[in-house]
């Protein structure tokens, strides 16, 4: 490839691959992933799309990249998939993702809990870390980053094509850990990636009552986090970042750096009509 100059460049390009998932010999969905972590990806999946209620009932995931397949075994299987799985929504997600049903489906049922916080500087930190995390986006861009966090501590980092990939890769490696790291309250979620309506309601189906992202939010993801309780933060770089919702859950225990722009200042709370 030649750059701006005409001059010839050698960079990395990530590789992107399909990955049907079967259900009890019944084919599913195909998604389009890096594939770094297929199983916890299928896992996640499954579990976003509410087809499952415990990683109890998975019995095994097989996963065979001659053929590009992943073969999930349940131990009973799952009631009433042909009717749970015949309404797919087109959602925004890079590389075309898509849930079953309606994305407001059960959203009423969520129930965040309450007493989940997060310090702003411990914010400063989970956003300083993500800026220092030696990355695919860093080589080649091209990918979207999640990563999940307890206060400053990065326990996950992953990074695939589609930032819905990447949530449910999380949630899918949060179902296989003990209770205390499948707990949300002590967890933040961020990704690189808008905080839609798809990404705010996953996010809360793992018990995560705290999301933060480089980049803004929708209208709708805006409404869907104000209505579960979820406190939505984008536009975060450096010390700068909008807290759309809840603003309640963020503790400000720091004062920012002085000079950041009063329009869009750091700390600055979003209200809407």
């Amino acid at each position: 490839m030649h750059d701006e100059f005409g001059q010839p460049r050698e960079i990395a390009i990530p590789a992107e691959r399909d990955l049907t998932i079967y259900v009890d010999r019944r084919e599913l969905v195909t998604l389009m992933t890096l594939g770094a972590h297929p199983e916890w990806l299928v896992l996640g999946y499954l579990r976003n799309q509410r087809l499952i209620g415990s990683v109890d009932e998975i019995e095994s995931i097989t996963v065979d990249w001659e053929v590009g397949a992943a073969a999930v075994r349940t131990r009973h299987g799952i009631a009433a998939i042909e009717d749970r799985t015949a309404r797919r929504v087109v959602t925004t997600g890079c590389g075309q993702g898509s849930v079953f049903g309606g994305l407001m489906d059960m959203v009423d049922r969520i129930e965040l809990p309450p007493e989940a916080r997060l310090r702003q500087s411990d914010l400063y930190q989970i956003v300083r870390q993500i800026r220092q995390q030696d990355s695919v986006y860093k080589q080649a861009g091209s990918v979207h980053g999640c990563a999940l966090f307890r206060g400053p501590e990065l326990l996950l980092f992953v990074e695939d094509v589609g930032r819905h990939n990447a949530v449910d890769t999380i949630a899918g490696w949060m179902w296989l850990q003990d209770a205390t790291a499948m707990r949300g309250d002590d967890k933040a979620f961020y990704t690189t990636g808008r905080l839609t309506s798809e990404m705010v309601i996953k996010s809360a189906q793992m018990g995560i009552a705290v999301v933060v992202s480089r980049s803004g939010t929708t209208q709708m993801g805006l409404a869907v986090a104000e209505q579960v309780g979820l406190c939505a933060i984008g536009r975060a770089t450096n010390e700068r970042f909008l807290c759309f919702s809840h603003p309640q859950r963020l503790l400000r225990d720091v004062e920012p750096a002085v000079g950041a722009p009063a329009a869009l200042g750091a700390g600055h709370v979003v209200r809407t009509a």
